[in-house]
C-alpha cells in the first residue's frame, strides 16, 4: 500500500486529466473551479486506499473515487448557497463568484457527472456502485434537511444531532470506503465492515469539523470560523453546553442562538466562552476520540493483514488530530 500523500497525488493527477472544460462555459467553469480549490481529498483517498486494502491496484478505483469527489463538491456548492457562505477552502464560493442560478445549475450538473464515472465499470460493479451511491446521496439530502430544520427548533436532542451528521457527512465517508471494496470484489462481510469503519471515522470527522468551526485557526481551517454560531446551528458543542449548564445559563445560550446580527464577533466570542466554561468543548473532544476508537474496534474484525490495519489506523489517528 501507499501513504496518504501518495494517494492524494495519484488522485490529483487523475483529476487533472479529466476533460471538464466544455461548453457552455458558464456551466462547466464553476465545476472546474470548485474541483480545483484543493481540499484534503479525504473521500477519494479512502476509495483508493480501500481498493488496495483488498488487494486491488488503486488505479481500478480511480473512476469511483472521482465520482465520490464530484458528488462531495456538488454538495458543498449547494450547502454554501443554503448557508450563504462567503468562503470555501479559503476562496470565494461558487455562488458568490458567479451567481445563485449558476451555483444551482452547475451543482446539478455535478451530480449527473458523478454518476457517469460508474459507467467505466462492468455491469455488476456498476450496479453495486450505483445502488450504494443512490442510497448515500439520498441520505446526504436527508441529513442536510435535518440540519436546516434544526436551525429553527429548540428541542433538538443529541441523538437527533448525531443521526443528522451521520447522514449529512459520515455516510459519504463510509460509502467512499465501501466503493473501493466493491471495485476490489471483496466479500460482502468485509465490505460492510469497512463501511462501518468509515461511518465511525465520518462521525469523528464531523464532530472535529464542528469543534474547528468554533476553535480552529482561520488561516488553516479554510472556512469562516464561527460560521455555525452565526447560523445558530445546534451543533454537538451547543447541545452539550445546554446539557451541562444551569437553567439561567442555558436560557442565555438559547437566547444568543436566536439572534441574527450584523456584527457577530461578540456573539462568537460569547458562545465560545460558554462552550469552554460549561465543559462542552472537552465533551466534544472526548466524543471525537470515542468514535475514532469505535472505528479501530471495527478494524480489528477485518480479515486483512496487520500492515494494512496499521495504515488505516494511522489515517484515523491523523484525522482525529487534524487542524484543518
Amino acid at each position: 500500500m501507499h501513504d496518504i500523500s501518495q494517494y492524494q497525488d495519484f488522485f490529483i493527477d487523475y483529476l487533472k486529466k479529466q476533460d471538464i472544460h466544455k461548453e457552455p462555459i458558464n456551466l462547466y467553469e464553476p465545476i472546474e473551479y470548485i474541483l480545483g480549490l484543493g481540499g484534503k481529498r479525504i473521500r477519494p483517498v479512502l476509495t483508493l486506499m480501500a481498493a488496495e486494502v483488498f488487494d486491488t491496484d488503486y488505479t481500478a478505483a480511480l473512476p469511483a473515487a472521482m465520482a465520490v469527489e464530484v458528488f462531495h463538491n456538488f454538495s458543498l456548492v449547494h450547502d454554501d448557497i443554503m448557508d450563504d457562505a462567503p468562503l470555501r477552502r479559503g476562496q470565494i464560493t461558487v455562488h458568490e463568484k458567479w451567481n445563485l442560478n449558476t451555483g444551482i445549475l452547475s451543482g446539478d450538473a455535478m451530480l449527473i457527472l458523478a454518476y457517469q464515472y460508474f459507467e467505466q465499470y462492468e455491469p455488476i460493479i456498476f450496479r453495486n456502485l450505483a445502488k450504494l451511491f443512490s442510497k448515500t446521496a439520498l441520505e446526504v439530502c436527508e441529513g442536510q434537511q435535518w440540519d436546516v430544520d434544526f436551525e429553527t427548533r429548540k428541542d433538538v436532542t443529541i441523538p437527533e444531532y448525531l443521526k443528522m451528521i451521520e447522514y449529512k457527512t459520515a455516510v459519504l465517508v463510509a460509502a467512499a470506503m465501501k466503493m473501493g471494496a466493491i471495485v476490489a470484489k471483496t466479500s460482502e462481510k468485509e465490505a460492510d465492515l469497512i463501511y462501518d469503519f468509515g461511518l465511525n471515522l465520518g462521525l469523528a470527522f464531523q464532530l472535529q469539523d464542528d469543534y474547528l468551526d468554533a476553535f480552529g485557526d482561520p488561516e488553516t481551517f479554510g472556512k469562516q470560523v464561527g460560521g455555525d454560531i452565526i447560523e445558530n446551528k445546534k451543533t454537538y458543542l451547543y447541545l452539550k453546553a445546554l446539557e451541562f449548564s444551569a437553567d439561567e445559563k442555558a436560557a442565555a445560550l438559547e437566547q444568543l442562538f436566536s439572534l441574527q446580527l450584523e456584527d457577530n464577533l461578540e456573539k462568537i466570542e460569547t458562545a465560545k466562552s460558554i462552550f469552554n466554561k460549561s465543559g462542552a468543548s472537552k465533551a466534544t473532544q472526548e466524543a471525537i476520540e470515542m468514535y475514532t476508537f469505535r472505528a479501530f474496534e471495527t478494524l480489528e474484525k477485518m480479515e486483512i493483514n496487520a500492515e494494512k490495519k496499521k495504515v488505516l489506523r494511522t489515517f484515523g489517528e491523523n484525522l482525529m488530530g487534524r487542524k484543518v
